[in-house]
């Protein structure tokens, strides 16, 4: 009885090495397997970790169960939109809900492969290039809220703030700037916009030195007024500065114009565009109205979808009037509490000028207008 228990502990002793040594040569096999394939490049394409702030951007490209029932809400492009372009949105609307910054925004850190039936993830998202269209100008006339209106697109990626690469940082290099935009996919339009452009003398050589065919969009507005809306914004700022007519004249008896006083001297279009024209033909230029932009947002929207080459999504469907600020606002996000609208900067009440200072302004920039409407081959009804 005691050989026979001697002889069981020692078959199961010699049964357990032999498992142990065959479980040590399986596994060595699949060292050696897993290190072959790694050398020949097969690891590079297993997926790689992503942070916990991505994944629920991924969940909302990837996960899209269900949701038949809330695209009938939504504008007619994105029912029928195809993958492609439904992750363009979902990048958009990701982006705009972190805000933009000058160093791009949380989406950046994303770049997936787009295939026809699939989608793969790597480290960024697209990729960043100089923008094919930029919103020149002009102050005060309601750039902000075109770029805004724009962002809605899921075809556009803006930078949020103003660059000011061509006017006060280009000794900073082409590939600094470059940097400064947000990745885009391919099909997808990368833009900026910097007011000051359209009144600097060296912005049009310097965009011109970047790309020939970069679309300029110029957001216009009756002089009058937007001189009257600048002089209300620097005096928000400024509490101390002179009156309206002491700042617009040189000469309050003799009605001299003070041409000097950047309020004044950036209604003076016509001059201005004469020194973009030597570099760009009139068909890279695109002509917004700001007061359209204000009466029928949707009708300006779709000259400057179409000026850009792009699918008319931001329709009337988007806006509605807000009679407070007296501008339109987009109606409220898929997703959000609240509608957008521009911030309390905007729509600042005016000042009161007296009428006869009103009138000699206009005076003196009617000739100004007319030659403007006659370059622009566009009469924008300021007289």
């Amino acid at each position: 009885m005691g050989c026979s228990n001697k002889w069981r502990a020692g078959f199961n002793f010699g049964h357990l090495k032999v498992q142990s040594r065959l479980s040590f040569f399986f596994t060595m096999i699949i060292l050696f397997m897993y290190l072959f394939y790694c050398l020949t490049g097969y690891c590079d394409s297993l997926p790689r970790p992503i942070y916990d702030q991505q994944s629920n951007f991924l969940k909302r490209i990837l996960i899209n169960d269900g949701q038949e029932a809330s695209q009938q809400q939504q504008p007619d492009a994105r029912k029928d939109a195809p993958p492609v372009s439904f992750v363009r949105e979902q990048l958009s609307d990701f982006d705009n809900s972190y805000g933009d910054s000058q160093q791009g925004a949380s989406a950046n850190e994303l770049q997936p492969v787009l295939g026809a039936n699939n989608i793969s993830i790597a480290n960024n998202f697209g990729s960043k290039k100089f923008p094919q269209a930029i919103i020149i100008g002009v102050k005060k006339g309601g750039t902000r809220a075109l770029l805004e209106f724009l962002r809605i697109h899921p075809d556009v990626r803006a930078i949020g703030a103003e660059p000011h690469f061509f006017d006060r940082f280009y000794d900073k290099g082409l590939e600094w700037y470059r940097n400064l935009m947000p990745r885009t996919l391919d099909g997808q339009i990368t833009m900026e916009k910097t007011p000051s452009y359209f009144i600097t003398k060296e912005a049009p050589r310097r965009v011109f030195s970047m790309s020939r065919n970069t679309k300029l969009i110029v957001v216009v507005r009756d002089p009058v007024t937007r001189a009257v809306s600048d002089y209300t914004q620097t005096l928000s700022k400024s509490p101390g500065l002179p009156s309206f007519q002491s700042l617009t004249f040189r000469n309050s008896s003799t009605g001299l114009i003070d041409t000097s006083w950047s309020a004044v001297r950036i209604g003076i279009y016509a001059k201005h565009l004469e020194n973009w024209l030597r570099y760009f033909p009139l068909s890279r230029f695109l002509f917004v109205s700001g007061e359209r932009l204000v009466t029928d947002p949707a009708g300006e929207m779709g000259r400057v979808q179409d000026f850009l080459g792009l699918k008319r999504v931001v329709t009337d469907k988007h806006f509605y009037f807000n009679q407070t600020k007296g501008f339109p606002c987009l109606k409220k996000p898929e997703g959000s509490s609240r509608p957008r609208c521009l911030g309390k900067s905007k729509g600042r009440p005016h000042p009161h000028i007296p009428t006869d200072v009103l009138l000699r302004l206009r005076d003196f920039y009617r000739p100004f207008n007319l030659k403007f409407y006659q370059m622009t081959g566009h009469d924008f009804g300021w007289d």
